[in-house]
């Protein structure tokens, strides 16, 4: 299978090239003829949020999102509010409870605002569903039938860690604005003049924290469960400092679409940013998504502008004639991405440059990275140390270190 023939409809309409997510993504050939359970890509980020009507508000005024569909009350949805928002091919679900028994209230008040569903673009649902449940997946939702005018989307759905699931989605045969039950709609929020068509133009990868020895079952999940291999490992000094550590493993899709890095916490001096989050997000969940963009500091400007904060990093990181050396010629002055806080990798495939955001809701949880890549298949394994001692930083402010 080429990688044009895995393109799903979301990157044809942002109008993304194979050649484009190659150099956005990490984008490789693959044979999807003896998958089990072959993955085209994304679907959809669902997020459960307090406040969905000003949750999707600040998706668009501070991450430059478009409104483009909707579900709620006045489409005859009493349970919450649902609100579809699009970036190039990233497609983010907003929802929110509007009856104070929905089970978004329940999830939100044990969870605070996060993903609840990586939903994920799928050729044939019954096959992926068939293969999860002989190997051992607890299936939430059996396949069946969405249907409207627009046609027919096919959905199933998965449990993964915590309380995170993945539905599956065949939406080959429908039109629609997102999925039956929803209606177009547009938002009167109007850019400010000049502002970029979009900030990002993809998803890159989903991180999730597990509770301590839950990592390698998990990547097992993946590698049995979905036909998942192994990306990369990271364990030890690598991502250690001298007061906390973690593990990570990273596992993904035939043609790396979709990337899966894992985490779990270990053992140091204090407590680690996964150890903070799991305690504050209430268990194992999605820890943050990093955002494909083909220009990493117009980005970081244009989100600086509209008061997203993005963690520290220290003038030191800049002037280490050992990461000079390493990285070499990038397409950035080093002084440009110092003064922005930028951090950059080099490994034998290329580079990347990426920067992390704090965490952007009212407890320490989710948040972003924006990531710009120029060959490397990576995540940064040289930037980690100093990734850490920034979020270190953080967690000290709030007191929880």
């Amino acid at each position: 299978m080429s990688l044009e023939q895995t393109l799903n409809d979301e990157e044809r309409l942002a109008e993304l090239d194979a050649d484009q997510l190659r150099q956005l993504v990490g984008l490789v050939e693959y044979d999807a003829s003896s998958d089990p359970f072959p993955v085209s890509g994304w679907d959809s980020l669902v997020w459960i949020a307090g406040n969905a009507v000003q949750t999707a508000h600040f998706f668009q005024s501070a991450f430059g999102m478009e409104l483009v569909a909707y579900s709620g009350p006045e489409t005859g949805n009493r349970d919450h509010h649902a609100f579809v928002l699009r970036s190039g091919a990233a497609r983010f679900v907003i929802t929110g409870a509007y009856d104070p028994a929905s089970p978004l209230a329940d999830h939100h008040r044990a969870h605070g605002d996060g993903i609840s569903d990586i939903a994920l673009s799928v050729p044939d649902v019954d096959r992926c569903i068939a293969h999860a449940a002989a190997s051992g997946a607890t299936v939430l939702e059996q396949p069946h039938d969405l249907t409207d005018e627009h046609g027919t989307v096919r959905v199933a759905a998965i449990a993964a860690y915590g309380d995170t699931r993945h539905t599956l989605v065949d939406r080959s045969k429908y039109s629609g604005p997102y999925l039956p039950g929803y209606v177009a709609r547009t938002s009167s929020y109007v850019k400010r003049d000049g502002a970029p068509k979009r900030l990002f133009q993809a998803i890159d990868h989903v991180v999730g924290n597990v509770e301590l020895g839950a990592m390698d079952r998990w990547v097992d999940f993946y590698h049995r469960v979905m036909g998942f291999t192994n990306m990369a490992e990271f364990v030890g000094a690598d991502i250690a400092t001298d007061y906390s550590a973690l593990m990570s493993k990273v596992v993904a899709n035939g043609n790396h679409r979709v990337k899966f890095p894992l985490n779990e916490p270990a053992v140091g001096k204090k407590k680690s940013q996964i150890d903070e989050y799991l305690e504050f997000y209430g268990g194992p969940g999605a820890q943050h998504v990093a955002l494909a963009t083909n220009d990493v500091l117009g980005t970081v400007d244009a989100l600086r502008a509209e008061g997203i904060e993005f963690l520290t990093t220290p003038n030191s990181y800049y002037q280490d004639p050992e990461l000079r050396a390493r990285i070499g010629e990038v397409r950035a002055p080093i002084e440009e991405l110092q003064k922005r806080g930028i951090l950059v990798d080099r490994d034998e495939d290329g580079y990347l440059m990426q920067i992390f955001t704090k965490p952007i809701g009212d407890r320490p949880t989710v948040f972003f990275e924006l990531i710009e890549r120029h060959g490397s298949l990576g995540f940064g394994i040289g930037n980690f140390k100093a990734l850490f001692e920034a979020i270190e930083r953080e967690q000290e402010k709030r007191g929880n270190f």
